[in-house]
């Protein structure tokens, strides 16, 4: 009876160690299950990152190119080593918590191989190691030794070493376990460095494609600016030689040019290009002499002066004084919308006026303020001991009084060149 408890009490020992391995190794694979999508996440979010960035415009900034190019490559190496430090600490866990279940495992196959020898001592303590340890029965001699005695004294003492032999077999099933867990791991560490190793391919080859993408489109552009800037070259050459021609021809035309002025009554069949070519004239000088447009037409019997070389020489320089008072008041009309429209948004402050003239008298004054007004200039007088002051304005803010004052000084129509701005009173 004793020996039946002790070999349940084994049986269920073994039972509950190998529940626990069990449960243990279930737990290490559902913890292996959780942890390993990590590195397949954060390579979706890398690549989720990768082509969030890998639509851009072309530029011809050729270094801002080469220095995002690099600044990927930088971010491409912390994420592969991020990736790696999270690897090397999930193996590191796994191999802790495989360690621990082998060594727990392993104590307990030495507590059971412990509780199992046999203990030293009389007859007198049988029963109690009995009740605390499973050992081999032990059985008393007894006087009349017969056949039947003997028998069964071979029967328990043959019981002996079943149970030896099962913590030899409990002892074989651990270090099968053992080495089988090992095996796994070893298998898992593999596949680990396999799907990582083929990772930083992936991620090498992308990098690859990336910084070949990123050279043809620097090849790209600056075969585009090259050409761009070939093409401005050409265009350059080509108005500078359009310009040396026309200057060449101008002063052959000057030279052929009368050398004093004449009048010239217009027949049938004249025009001004007809005429022009004629006297060796420049079309837009013999216009301007006769205060004519240069696409006029003529009427027979019209008089016509014909300038001589001064007179187009001093009508040539006239014309582009013109034309830079032109672009001058276009530029100041540009400046002025602008300061209206900030103080409109009341971010002018100040108010200023023009004063276009210092007349000696009222009626002069007048006389000025009617001229800007017929220019389209807002006008009015302001006597002071010096005279009579003609201000156009007033200008909320000092860009705009100045961006007029600019305006007057090149329109042809005030006859002012000496505008200047003061304070509105």
């Amino acid at each position: 009876m004793n020996f039946s408890r002790q070999a349940l009490l084994g049986v269920a020992m073994m039972i509950g160690g190998s529940v626990v391995l069990f449960a243990m190794v279930q737990q290490i694979g559902a913890s292996e299950q959780v942890q390993t999508p990590e590195p397949k996440i954060i390579e979706q979010q890398a690549a989720t990152g990768q082509a969030a960035n890998a639509v851009q415009p072309l530029t011809t900034d050729i270094e801002t190119e080469q220095r995002i190019l690099a600044q990927k490559q930088k971010e491409r190496e912390a994420r592969v080593a991020q990736q790696e430090k999270r690897t090397q600490e999930f193996l590191a866990e796994q191999e802790r918590a495989e360690a621990e279940a082998l060594a727990k495992a392993r104590a307990e196959n030495q507590r059971y191989m412990d509780n199992a020898v046999e203990p030293v001592g009389g007859d007198a303590n049988t029963e109690v190691a009995a009740q605390s340890t499973i050992a081999k029965p032990t059985v008393k001699p007894r006087v009349d030794i017969s056949n039947s005695g003997l028998d069964n004294q071979r029967e328990v003492t043959a019981q002996a070493p079943v149970t030896t032999q099962a913590v030899q077999n409990q002892t074989q099933q651990t270090d099968d376990k053992a080495a089988q867990l090992a095996a796994q791991k070893a298998q898992r560490e593999a596949a680990e460095q396999e799907k990582l190793a083929a990772q930083k391919r992936a991620e090498r080859q992308r990098a690859q494609a990336e910084q070949k993408e990123r050279e043809a489109e620097i090849a790209a552009a600056k075969a585009k600016q090259e050409q761009q800037l070939k093409a401005e070259r050409q265009q350059a050459q080509k108005e500078k030689e359009e310009q040396r021609r026309a200057a060449e021809e101008k002063a052959k035309a000057a030279e052929r040019a009368p050398t004093s002025p004449s009048d010239y009554i217009v027949k049938r069949g004249d025009g001004l290009i007809r005429l022009a070519r004629q006297y060796n004239v420049p079309v837009e000088a013999l216009a301007q002499a006769n205060n004519i447009k240069p696409n006029a037409n003529l009427h027979v019997g019209q008089e016509l002066k014909i300038p001589s070389r001064r007179q187009i020489a001093r009508l040539e320089r006239e014309a582009e004084a013109a034309k830079r008072r032109a672009e001058a008041a276009k530029t100041a009309q540009q400046r002025l919308a602008e300061a209206r429209r900030e103080a409109a948004r009341g971010e002018a402050k100040g108010t200023f006026g023009v004063q276009v003239a210092l007349a000696d008298n009222q009626a002069k004054a007048d006389e000025v303020a009617k001229k800007m007004r017929a220019a389209g200039y807002k006008v009015s007088t302001s006597p002071t001991s010096r005279g009579v002051r003609v201000i156009v304005g007033p200008e909320t803010g000092k860009p705009a009084a100045l961006a007029l004052k600019d305006k007057i000084n090149a329109d042809p129509r005030t006859g002012v060149n000496n505008a200047w701005v003061l304070y509105w009173r």
